[in-house]
């Protein structure tokens, strides 16, 4: 079996890196999602069985759906425990840096990520920044944790790959390839898959943890959505879901809870990009998804400082939900007549 993430190069350089033994962090972006969760408690698993000190952190609390996985309590979260988390990766002697491409995707711990001496990154993201002394950077993973797999392989450790190990980065893998049907699913992501179904990962446990994990305010938000605040662009064959920090406090809003509202607007026949516009407290985040040749993350880093995969992406803005909406509907059109269908 071949690990296309796992380039020979940097697999020595890591080795070597991993030679020194001591402390080891492992960090994930912001408002980390099911892959930045599995592909760092997958590693985190693997490193521990292989004997390494090794120790999670994240920028802050990701949503309650994430929560039932193996090793999460002990992750330290800096939304709740900042100085602990700070302390963690001060004191490390290397941090792994996994699903994201910018320092400044991991929120409050970017000055200790940029102050750690040793930094692996382990990205599938676009145009990383070269901040780390080891990169793995692989845009044709369908996530991290398939990189990660790739990578323990190419060491020699995939024995320590365990049920829980493999639980972890197949949670990844689901997540981020739609349940294996976004076109960044390839033959290899399957047979990563497989492997970790051969180590205990149970995809009916995994995908009832997170997808049969609603609450009923949670679906009744759903419904408000695409009843109240779906609008529907036709001549532009786009649908687009906007939704008021008001409309979120009335169905008493957790995080996680319009995940996957986006990919409801490509379900319709003949659309090719659905947005979701939603207003919190501090900033107003876009997320959007496209349908073949449509690259989604060049229309946000042009105009709402986002990015990430061709058809999926996100960005934010300082301005008013409705100034962002208004530029939203006026730069799409000339962007969509760039990437005619």
């Amino acid at each position: 079996m071949l690990f296309p993430s796992a380039p020979s190069a940097e697999v020595e350089r890591l080795r070597g890196l991993l030679t020194r033994r001591g402390r080891m962090v492992i960090i994930a972006h912001y408002n980390p999602d099911g892959d930045a969760m599995g592909s760092s408690l997958g590693l985190v698993h693997v490193l521990r069985r292989a004997g390494f000190d090794a120790q999670v952190v994240m920028p802050n609390t990701p949503p309650v759906d994430l929560h039932w996985m193996p090793g999460f309590a002990e992750v330290l979260c800096a939304d709740r425990h900042k100085e602990a988390s700070l302390a963690a990766i001060a004191s490390c002697d290397l941090l792994f840096c996994l699903d994201f491409n910018r320092p400044d995707r991991v929120g409050v711990l970017e000055d200790a990520l940029r102050a750690a001496p040793v930094k692996v990154l382990i990205d599938h993201h676009r145009d990383p920044d070269t901040f780390a002394q080891a990169t793995f950077s692989d845009t044709t993973a369908c996530a991290t944790a398939q990189m990660v797999f790739d990578i323990v392989s190419a060491l020699g450790l995939s024995e320590h790959i365990d049920v829980d190990a493999a639980t972890c980065l197949y949670t990844g893998l689901m997540t981020d390839s739609g349940s294996f049907r976004f076109p960044s699913t390839t033959p290899h992501t399957l047979h990563v898959a497989a492997e970790l179904l051969a180590r205990g990962a149970r995809p009916d446990r995994i995908h009832e943890a997170i997808m049969d994990n609603s609450t009923g305010d949670r679906l009744r938000l759903l419904g408000f959505s695409l009843h109240e605040r779906m609008e529907l662009l036709p001549e532009l064959r786009t649908a687009l879901f906007v939704l008021s920090k008001a409309d979120m406090d009335r169905f008493n809003f957790q995080p996680g809870d319009t995940e996957g509202l986006v990919n409801y607007g490509l379900s319709i026949r003949g659309y090719r990009l659905s947005a979701f516009i939603a207003e919190r407290p501090d900033v107003v985040k876009l997320s959007l998804r496209s349908k073949g040749r449509l690259p989604v993350n060049e229309f946000l880093a042009a105009h709402f400082g986002g990015g990430g995969h061709a058809n999926a992406a996100g960005g934010n803005s300082t301005a008013a939900l409705s100034e962002v909406v208004a530029t939203f509907k006026r730069e799409l059109p000339a962007f969509l007549c760039l990437y005619p269908a």
